[in-house]
C-alpha cells in the first residue's frame, strides 16, 4: 500500500527535482559566465603584457641603435635594421608595431621593409594615416600607455594598444606602438575555453542530474508513504508504517510518525475497547432490572421474593450509578474540567476512617488489619474529596481481594517534602503482564481468576489521574499467590496551579 505513489508524492518530489535542477543550471551559467570574465580579463592582460614586452624591447634596440656610431654613419642601414626588427617581431606575436616620431605620426613600419636588403622610402600607404591621439602622447610623459581602444578612430576595430616612449639622454625622441585587433586573438580564445566548458560542464550536468533525481526520489519517499499511511489512517488501518532508514532529521521524523500512528492505533483500539466495555457494563444491568421488574409486574416472580429481587434492582441501579459518576469524572478529568480545591487535612486519619467503614465486611471475612495503630497524623495540602475517592477505592480493593483469614497492612511515612502511602494486602497477587495494564480505562483482570467481575474498570484509572493531577505518582506491585500492594505519594506542598 505504501509503494503506491500519491499524487500529492509525485509532486513533491517533482517539484524538488525542477528546483534543484534549475538551481544546477543556475549555477553552471553563473559558472560559464564568471569563466568568460575572468579568462577575457587573463588573456587581455596576457595580450597588454606580450605587446609590452616587444614594444619596450623595440625601445631598447633604437635607443642602443641611435647612440652607436654605425647608425650615425649609415642611417639608412639603420632604419633597414629597424623595418627588419619590427616585421620579425609582428609576425611572431601577431601584431603590429611601429615607430611613431614624438608627434604621433608614423615613421617606421612593417610595411616600409620590401626585401631583407631594401627598404621602401616613400609613404606608407596603410600607416601614413595613423597619428597618436594627443591625449596618448601627453600621457607618455609620464608612463607608459595601454587599454584596447581605436585610437580615437585611427585604428579600424577596437585593439589592444600598448604605447612605450623612446628615451634618449632624458628626451623623448619617439614613440613605439604595439597594436592587435582584439577580435582576431580574443574571440576563438575564449570559444575554444567555452566549448571545452561546455563538453564539460553537459557531461557533469548530465551526472548531477541524475544524482539529483535518485536522491530526490530517496529523500521524499519517506513523505510519499506517510501521505500513503495517512489515507489508510484516515480509513480507519492504522498498521501502515514508513521505512526508517539512516540518522537523519528525515529519520527523526519517521521515527515520530511510526510513533503516532502506534499511538493513533493505541487510541482506536482503546476507543473500540471503551465502546465495547461501556456499552456491556450498561447492557448487563439494564437487562438485569428489565428482568427482574418484569418478573414482578407480570407475576412471574412470587410475593415472598419481590424483596430479595427488588434488592437486587437497587444493587444494579447503584451500580450503574456508581458507572455513571466515574464516567461523568472520567471525562471531566480528560478535558481538564475537574478543577482542585485543595484543603489542610489529615491524610492518616482520612485512611483510618475509611477502613473503619468496612469494618462488617473484614469482620465477615476475618481479615487481619495491621499497621493502622503506629501511623502518625500527618498534615497535607490537597483536594480532600479526591484524595477521599483514591483512598475508599484502594480500600475497597483490599478488602475485596483479600480472602479469608487473610491481612491487610497499612503504612503511611513522609520525607521533606512528601508523604508516602501503602496499601497491601494478600491473596492472589496480580500477574507481572497484568500489573502494566491495570490503571488502563476499564482494563479488568482475567475473570476466569475469580476478580470482581462487577467493577466498571474505571476506579483505578481515576485514583492515577487524581493523584498525578496532585503532582503524585502512584504504583502497584506484586507476587502471584502471595500479595498486591498499592502505594502514592503526594506532595506536603501543593504544585504552583494548587496555591
Amino acid at each position: 500500500m505504501l509503494r503506491k505513489r500519491s499524487k500529492n508524492g509525485s509532486s513533491l518530489f517533482k517539484e524538488y527535482f525542477t528546483i534543484l535542477s534549475l538551481v544546477i543550471l543556475i549555477c553552471f551559467l553563473i559558472l560559464g559566465i564568471s569563466l568568460t570574465f575572468f579568462v577575457q580579463n587573463y588573456w587581455e592582460g596576457e595580450r597588454i603584457k606580450l605587446l609590452s614586452e616587444n614594444a619596450n624591447s623595440i625601445s631598447e634596440t633604437l635607443v642602443n641603435l641611435i647612440s652607436s656610431e654605425h647608425a650615425q654613419k649609415n642611417p639608412s642601414n639603420a632604419a633597414l635594421m629597424i623595418c627588419n626588427d619590427l616585421t620579425m617581431l609582428s609576425k611572431a606575436i601577431d601584431a603590429d608595431i611601429f615607430v611613431c616620431d614624438k608627434n604621433g605620426g608614423v615613421v617606421y613600419c612593417k610595411e616600409m621593409r620590401l626585401s631583407d636588403m631594401v627598404l621602401f622610402t616613400g609613404a606608407c600607404p596603410i600607416h601614413q594615416k595613423y597619428k597618436l591621439p594627443p591625449s596618448i602622447v601627453n600621457s607618455l610623459d609620464e608612463s607608459d600607455y595601454s587599454g584596447i581602444s581605436t585610437l580615437d578612430g585611427v585604428l579600424p576595430k577596437k585593439s589592444f594598444v600598448y604605447a612605450a616612449p623612446i628615451v634618449l639622454e632624458g628626451n623623448t625622441i619617439g614613440i613605439v606602438v604595439a597594436v592587435q585587433t582584439v577580435s582576431d586573438t580574443m574571440r576563438p580564445f575564449i570559444l575554444s575555453i567555452l566549448e571545452i566548458f561546455g563538453l564539460s560542464s553537459l557531461f557533469a550536468l548530465v551526472v548531477a542530474l541524475i544524482t539529483v533525481y535518485f536522491m530526490s526520489y530517496e529523500l521524499t519517499k519517506p513523505l510519499r508513504q506517510m501521505s500513503a499511511a495517512t489515507k489508510s489512517y484516515a480509513n480507519g488501518d492504522f498498521s501502515a508504517r514508513v521505512t526508517v532508514t539512516g540518522n537523519n532529521e528525515m529519520a527523526d521524523l519517521a521515527k515520530a510518525f511510526n510513533s503516532m500512528a502506534k499511538d493513533l492505533a493505541s487510541l482506536e483500539s482503546s476507543r473500540r475497547s471503551f465502546v465495547a466495555n461501556i456499552s456491556h457494563e450498561l447492557k448487563t444491568p439494564m437487562t438485569t432490572i428489565g428482568g427482574f421488574i418484569d418478573g414482578i409486574l407480570d407475576g412471574t416472580i412470587a410475593d415472598e421474593s419481590k424483596d430479595s429481587y427488588l434488592r437486587i434492582v437497587s444493587d444494579e441501579v447503584k451500580r450503574l450509578a456508581r458507572l455513571v459518576t466515574g464516567m461523568l469524572n472520567m471525562s471531566r478529568i480528560e478535558i481538564g474540567e475537574m478543577n482542585l480545591k485543595p484543603r489542610e487535612f489529615d491524610v492518616a486519619e482520612m485512611l483510618f476512617k475509611t477502613t473503619v467503614g468496612f469494618e462488617q465486611l473484614v469482620a465477615k471475612k476475618g481479615v487481619e488489619i495491621t499497621g493502622l495503630d503506629k501511623i502518625e497524623p500527618t498534615e497535607i495540602l490537597a483536594d480532600e474529596d479526591m484524595i477521599h475517592q483514591v483512598i475508599y477505592n484502594l480500600v475497597d480493593n483490599a478488602v475485596k481481594f483479600t480472602p479469608e483469614g487473610g491481612n491487610i497492612d497499612f503504612k503511611v511515612f513522609t520525607d521533606a517534602q512528601k508523604v508516602y502511602i501503602s496499601i497491601r494486602n494478600t491473596g492472589a497477587g496480580i500477574p507481572a503482564e497484568e500489573c502494566g495494564k491495570i490503571f488502563e480505562r476499564f482494563y479488568k483482570l482475567d475473570k476466569s481468576r475469580s476478580y470482581d467481575i462487577k467493577g466498571a474498570g474505571l476506579g483505578l484509572y481515576i485514583c492515577k489521574s487524581i493523584v498525578e493531577m496532585h503532582g503524585g505518582q502512584i504504583k502497584v506491585s506484586s507476587a502471584v499467590n502471595q500479595h498486591t500492594e498499592f502505594s502514592f505519594w503526594l506532595p506536603l506542598k501543593p504544585r504552583g496551579s494548587l496555591s
